[in-house]
């Protein structure tokens, strides 16, 4: 039986959970928000990413009610929450700090928030094991925040976040504080966790990878609009801009003219050199100043000349080892450094190319994508 695809972005019957509808925010004369419309749908994981000072913190924390709109509206459930204060929103902010209380053991941190609501000890002690069960905390309950690890002490602030079953978790940055092998088995957990809750997840990160990882769907950040919101994989491999192609994952980036229009596209990018090939749906001019995207993974190296549409000769200048690939940098005649990954199946020793190689890079006309700015 084939598995449901969540995507209720893509599905006009879902109304969203979340609407930004026209907001910007202004800090006096600065402007850190710009007329963003956004969507964010129940059940999603959905990531904020940006460098920093690109308006990702600001927007989560006008979500949180730490911050109002200068212009527009929030909804939350449908409803305008700017006049709710944060303290009685659905919502749930886990900071990057996690500001857990050092005094307090782990049981009597995740206990806190439902004991300021008032409720029976029954309820609170019945939800903390919950909670504990889900983070897999039980043999860590008794102790306190300075006697366990980071990545515990996060699993303490996600559960403590979690307890009051709020319809909305933004995370502020929540893995930043971790070490990168942590991170990286962290970000599983979050997802899993996500997942069995069934909770909207907000996460601000400037880390694409992380990003990339936990994501439903991301949205792409630059100095306070939406770049592109998409699927990773979309993302990915269909960047709308020039800027959104650079931001994730590692891209050569060839600018150029229209030669010939049509569904597969002649760039003129170098004098003396062959026109470049590509495929696109969309319509320019002759003439028109264009830009083509290709990942490091879809550009072939070889030592012999290749049959195809995109090949160039040039220098191998460097050579970055990581383990599991290498990835080239190969100069051209005119300057151009472009950038040729391969998989590492041979031990070192016995590698293909070295540095000042002669060699041979090219791509299919349907591995690149073609982009306007």
């Amino acid at each position: 039986m084939q598995k449901n695809v969540f995507a209720p972005w893509d599905d006009p019957t879902e109304h969203p959970l979340i609407q930004f509808r026209g907001v910007t925010k202004r800090f006096g004369d600065v402007t850190a928000i710009e007329a963003i419309d956004l969507e964010i749908y129940g059940g999603e994981f959905f990531a904020l990413l940006g460098p920093s000072g690109c308006g990702k913190t600001t927007l989560m924390r006008m979500l949180a009610g730490f911050e109002t709109p200068s212009e527009g509206a929030i909804l939350l459930a449908g409803e305008d929450i700017a006049p709710v204060p944060p303290n009685k929103r659905a919502v749930n902010m886990m900071f990057q700090s996690y500001a857990l209380f050092p005094h307090l053991t782990v049981w009597d941190n995740i206990a806190f928030g439902l004991r300021r609501e008032k409720r029976s000890r029954e309820d609170i002690a019945a939800r903390v094991e919950d909670m504990l069960k889900l983070t897999r905390l039980h043999k860590l309950a008794g102790r306190k925040p300075h006697q366990i690890s980071g990545g515990q002490r996060q699993r303490v602030a996600l559960a403590r976040s979690l307890a009051k079953a709020p319809k909305l978790l933004l995370l502020d940055e929540p893995l930043a504080a971790l070490d990168r092998k942590l991170r990286e088995e962290t970000q599983f957990e979050l997802v899993d966790i996500q997942e069995k809750t069934g909770t909207t997840f907000v996460i601000v990160t400037h880390d694409q990878e992380e990003a990339m990882t936990v994501a439903s769907r991301v949205a792409v950040m630059d100095e306070g609009r939406l770049a592109q919101v998409a699927t990773p994989d979309r993302l990915y491999e269909n960047p709308n801009s020039v800027y959104a192609a650079k931001f994730i994952g590692d891209v050569n980036i060839i600018e150029g003219q229209a030669h010939q229009a049509g569904t597969r596209l002649q760039i003129d990018w170098a004098e003396g050199q062959p026109a470049l090939s590509a495929q696109t749906d969309k319509n320019y001019d002759m003439r028109q100043t264009c830009y083509i995207a290709i990942r490091p993974e879809k550009v072939e190296i070889s030592s012999e000349r290749p049959q195809g549409a995109n090949v160039l000769q040039g220098k191998i200048v460097d050579i970055a080892y990581l383990g599991n690939v290498s990835t080239y940098h190969v100069q051209l005649p005119t300057g151009h450094v472009v950038k040729a990954q391969q998989a590492n199946t041979r031990r070192i020793a016995r590698r293909e190319f070295t540095w000042e190689d002669e060699v041979w890079i090219s791509w299919s006309d349907t591995a690149a994508v073609v982009l306007e700015a």
